[in-house]
């Protein structure tokens, strides 16, 4: 019988972190099936061939060697190893808990831990000493691995450069309504041509009135995979969106608008009078810049060969066939109930 694994999900975002490492089981002959937490995803996003489970049952009818995760949690009742594979990069995350950045909490729901780079792997690691009932492999983000194994794109016909406008959706930190006026300004210039598209969760009143300034220099793209978009800009503008970091790791230059946390590895401004001033700056690539994106990418997520999702499964097969841990998780009762209420389970 052919090996088969979960992915258990919660948003819609896992839908592109998730596939590449789909296409890699599929291709060493193994099975995956999805099985859908909550009433936050979009199941019209499912491709006709990718195999659904609705029931706690179904899952244990289809006994997966190991579930996969890009979240924060899963119950202890299903069954599998449990792999966390992350749902993005720490990027601009702050919030801190017994003094850890969020990013790091433990809640005793993962055997394994796949992380990203160094600046992730380094305090995983301390957390993996300190629990020891649960593993940590750096193995890089399987949601990256179309962005380095993707066939180059056709050249380009048009030789001006594209410049990537995303915001976040946080009414708080979206910089999207404040830059409609220069946004508007600097794409009727015709040095540059724009692509926007944003988070599906942006403010409607936002979103058509960048649909409304379409024209020959200006294209709205309204997608759950920004990828393609990705690729195809040379600059990305942006403000505290977690997509900074995406791009950043493509050696693609960014320039932020009031960003929270500005770093050496982007640009950025206060005042949206200097972004066209920022903006050609960045585009001519100048030295000191590019090295600082480097040791960035290098620090988050050295992996650009696209076998991100290959080392997740290699890790996680080795383990299932290695010995135990030194500890067992906990057993959290009040987290393992709530699940159980949430998901209408009470077989044990």
């Amino acid at each position: 019988m052919a090996k088969r694994y979960l992915f258990y999900i919660s948003e819609n975002y896992s839908f592109q972190i998730l596939r590449p490492l789909q296409q890699e089981i599929q291709r060493r002959g193994a099975e995956v099936a999805w099985f859908v937490e909550g009433t936050n995803v979009n199941k019209g996003y499912f491709r006709p061939q990718e195999r659904q489970l609705s029931t706690v049952e179904q899952i244990n009818e289809f006994n997966p060697r190991a579930a996969f995760v890009p979240g924060n949690m899963i119950p202890s009742f299903i069954p599998g190893l449990k792999v966390c594979v992350r749902h993005g990069f720490i990027g601009f995350k702050t919030r801190v808990k017994d003094g850890l950045n969020y990013s790091f909490i433990i809640r005793d729901c993962f055997d394994l831990y796949c992380t990203h780079g160094p600046s992730m792997t380094e305090t995983f690691k301390e957390l993996e000493k300190k629990h020891q009932y649960f593993k940590v492999v750096e193995t890089g983000f399987c949601k990256m691995d179309p962005f380095f194994s993707t066939n180059n794109p056709a050249p380009k016909t048009d030789p001006r450069p594209v410049i990537l406008f995303s915001s976040t959706f946080s009414p708080r930190m979206s910089q999207a309504q404040a830059l409609i006026p220069t946004i508007e300004r600097l794409s009727r210039d015709t040095k540059w041509r724009w692509l926007v598209t944003f988070h599906p969760k942006m403010d409607k009143g936002t979103v058509d009135a960048y649909k409304a300034m379409q024209h020959d220099n200006l294209t709205f793209i309204e997608t759950d995979n920004a990828m393609p978009c990705m690729l195809e800009a040379d600059l990305m503008l942006g403000d505290n969106s977690s997509m900074i970091v995406e791009f950043l790791m493509l050696n693609k230059p960014v320039v932020t608008l009031n960003n929270e946390h500005p770093m050496p590895h982007f640009i950025n401004v206060t005042d949206p009078a200097l972004l066209e001033e920022s903006i050609s700056y960045a585009l001519s690539r100048p030295a000191d810049l590019i090295a600082k994106m480097k040791d960035y990418a290098k620090q988050t997520h050295p992996y650009n060969d696209g076998l991100s999702s290959a080392r997740i499964l290699d890790a996680t097969d080795e383990m299932i066939n290695d010995k135990p841990l030194a500890k067992q998780k906990p057993w959290n009762f009040i987290r393992n109930l709530k699940q159980r209420i949430k998901l209408g389970y009470w077989r044990w």
